[in-house]
């Protein structure tokens, strides 16, 4: 049976077979968890973003690829493209940030992960109104979970603030 947790911390310290990155499109890195990730993994993580670019162009919202962990206490990085606020209709943010979590969640079976963890994905500078983001992270991991009850041993939602922590938690209780 897979456990779900909730923790407040940073995600590029957590020791888990896979952690998720917030990442743009570009997948070069940038500001937040992506540029955190990016920084503490080392040139590694960047290359083998340049080389999904240059295969398969910008990655779209709700999609996810896998690269190496490189200096992380992580094996892997699932980098996943989250919805912007305001940019799409509150129905379609829903199903593409859902989409992040299961897409992840099947990279990860895919590269025989047991644990992985995740950020608070698009309540940063994509302005997801935390509440809702939460409500939607935690409802789609448990619909995959039950679908896959097998797939993943934990999975561990790392928030970077109380707030996000608090919801998280209420949510998974």
């Amino acid at each position: 049976m897979t456990r779900l947790h909730a923790i407040r911390g940073d995600i590029t310290t957590v020791a888990v077979d896979v952690i998720v990155n917030a990442a743009n499109s570009s997948l070069m890195g940038g500001g937040g968890v992506d540029g955190a990730i990016h920084r503490a993994g080392g040139p590694a993580i960047l290359e083998e973003c340049r080389a999904i670019v240059a295969r398969q162009g910008e990655l779209p919202t709700g999609d996810a690829v896998i690269t190496t962990g490189g200096e992380l206490p992580a094996r892997h990085v699932i980098h996943t493209v989250g919805p912007i606020w305001g940019t799409v209709t509150e129905e379609e943010a829903v199903r593409l940030l859902a989409s992040c979590y299961t897409s992840s969640l099947d990279l990860a079976v895919e590269a025989e992960a047991r644990t992985i963890a995740f950020p608070n994905i698009s309540t940063g500078v994509y302005r997801f109104p935390k509440h809702l983001a939460a409500t939607t992270a935690t409802q789609a991991v448990r619909a995959w979970v039950d679908e896959h009850p097998t797939g993943i041993d934990e999975v561990w939602f790392v928030c970077f603030d109380t707030e996000n922590l608090e919801l998280c938690t209420k949510l998974l209780d």
